[in-house]
């Protein structure tokens, strides 16, 4: 009897010795992605950090919690970031007509006059044609919309968001027509053909279409749903790029009300507005809104032309895109950011929009430390142009190559394609990059990103040996741009990034090992649970 009662007494001193937690997780292959890449099978966490790391048999020894999740050996790593995508569109676009994967005009066509019939609305905008993926790889026309919907305006974004495509009912709407319209726009472009508008803008041409305004309602359900679909890939932060107050306001105000849990690395759009309020304001972050950068643009898309480039366009003589402002005017800009505590976020496609963006913040930074500004997208640098980026973080998006790689070539010539989609040159150069998707451009699936990056292949295995494989990045460096260094591009890397004590607990279970997996299998990897401040989101 006494003995029972000795072992009673030391199972009872050992439980009381444990400290109470609110959740333990245990037999898991987990990649912690801290400074030295370790891996640990256990953690426990407490008021939504992690509070320590280590085996299993260490972290049950230490700790006890009446919520405890066996991973029986699945592969965990921290909470993914997306650093750079546009969230808030996207939710707005699920509200709308998708034309992604359309593979001709008549099947956009079709699909608009779908989204009509069950919808019912009375002007009709969406996203997702890309002519380059149709049989006839040239911008489409508004003649078989005027005559599908003579009346119903119709303004549609082509996939990368740098053209649009209306027919005269959205002209008359925005009080233009086919023969009336501005004929010289900086920064952008109406497409004609024998003087008349043939229904397709680039870029800055755009802001002369009127659309209707969305509603409060509507924006909620939006993000509500893209929150959802987030979740459910295992991305924890989502860095928007490019936002109006109203919109990071709103956001902000679901969170606080704790509809809306996504973490929000929020790139206000910088119009002089904007500009004005938010440097003067100051840096507003929460445990999840951080509000310290502004997203401006360099130029337009490669897709559609848009892009600057130094020397014409391979397959368009004579045509060099365009920067959507003037040089003076991004001079201006960094300048006002430079005296804040502001981050400069910039889009730059093509090899003289990255130039000008890195010659303008250098003019504007001069020697500062630790300004971390950001060159967006990064897409075509010229070889000479390279070591500009020894002071800039670039935020690049691996699926961009895989999605391009059929015609980017076709765009710039074998010389210049060289610098194009070169990740492993700027990692090299700067020491980290920040990985995105830039969806809706791409699809939401960050596991799509990481073969991307790694393999430099699509889904179907082409090319054969991968797309300029000089430039993948390794399994390690691509999970790192997933994770911590997306954080550090935010100035986030002391809370989140890795699964280290102290920091939130965001992490995400997997469905297999991306680290080991054969490569051909990475793109079918699925969140098996999404976990933010310790708490299960999906």
């Amino acid at each position: 009897m006494k003995k029972l009662i000795y072992i009673f007494g030391l199972v009872l001193l050992a439980s009381c010795s444990q400290k109470k937690v609110d959740l333990i997780v245990t037999n898991a292959n987990i990649y912690t992605v801290d400074d030295s890449f370790s891996k640990a099978e256990a953690f426990a966490i407490k008021d939504g950090k992690f509070v320590a790391v280590g085996s299993t048999d260490e972290i049950t020894k230490k700790f006890t919690s009446t919520n405890t999740v066996d991973a029986e050996g699945q592969t965990l790593v921290p909470g993914l970031i997306d650093a750079h995508c546009h969230f808030f569109r996207y939710g707005l676009q699920l509200q709308k007509v998708s034309l992604e994967g359309t593979k001709s005009y008549d099947e956009v066509l079709q699909k608009i006059s779908d989204f009509i019939d069950e919808k019912k609305v009375d002007y009709v905008t969406g996203r997702g044609w890309d002519q380059n993926d149709w049989e006839v790889k040239e911008f489409p026309t508004k003649e078989k919309l005027d005559k599908l919907f003579p009346r119903i305006p119709v303004a549609v974004r082509r996939v990368d968001g740098h053209a649009l495509l209306v027919n005269e009912a959205a002209l008359n709407y925005s009080g233009l027509s086919e023969t009336n319209f501005p004929k010289d726009v900086t920064g952008g472009e109406f497409i004609t053909k024998n003087g008349k508008l043939t229904g397709v803008l680039i870029d800055r041409a755009m802001n002369y279409i009127k659309m209707p305004n969305t509603s409060t309602k509507e924006a909620i359900s939006g993000l509500m749903d893209a929150q959802k679909i987030n979740f459910s890939y295992g991305l924890t932060t989502v860095d928007d790029a490019g936002l109006a107050r109203k919109e990071i306001e709103l956001m902000d105000s679901l969170q606080k009300t704790g509809d809306l849990k996504m973490r929000v690395y929020a790139m206000v759009s910088a119009s002089q507005e904007n500009l004005d309020y938010y440097t003067k304001k100051g840096i507003y972050k929460t445990d999840r809104m951080n509000v310290r950068s502004f997203k401006v643009y360099g130029d337009g898309a490669l897709g559609s032309r848009g892009a600057a480039m130094k020397q014409s366009y391979s397959d368009r003589a004579n045509h060099f895109g365009a920067l959507i402002f003037s040089p003076e005017r991004y001079q201006e800009i960094a300048k006002q950011i430079a005296a804040s505590d502001y981050q400069m976020n910039t889009h730059a496609i093509g090899d003289s929009a990255n130039y000008w963006v890195l010659k303008v913040y250098k003019d504007a930074l001069g020697d500062a430390k630790d300004r971390r500004w950001r060159n967006e997208h990064s897409q075509i640098v010229d070889i000479n142009d390279f070591e500009l980026f020894k002071n800039v973080i670039p935020s690049i998006q691996p699926t961009h190559a895989t999605s391009d790689m059929y015609w980017a070539g076709d765009r710039v010539g074998a010389d210049r394609i060289k610098g194009g989609y070169a990740y492993k040159k700027l990692l090299d150069t700067y020491g980290k990059v920040a990985l995105g998707t830039d969806y809706p451009v791409e699809q939401v699936n960050p596991f799509l990103t990481f073969y991307a990056a790694v393999v430099r292949k699509d889904i179907t295995g082409y090319p054969k040996d991968g797309y300029q494989m000089e430039n993948a990045l390794s399994r390690e460096e691509t999970l790192r741009g997933m994770t911590i260094w997306a954080a550090y591009s935010n100035f986030e890397e002391n809370e989140k990034g890795s699964i280290e004590v102290g920091k939130f607990a965001d992490f995400v279970i997997l469905d297999q090992n991306i680290m080991e997996v054969d490569e051909n299998k990475l793109f079918n990897t699925k969140a098996v649970a999404t976990y933010l401040n310790g708490e299960k989101v999906y």
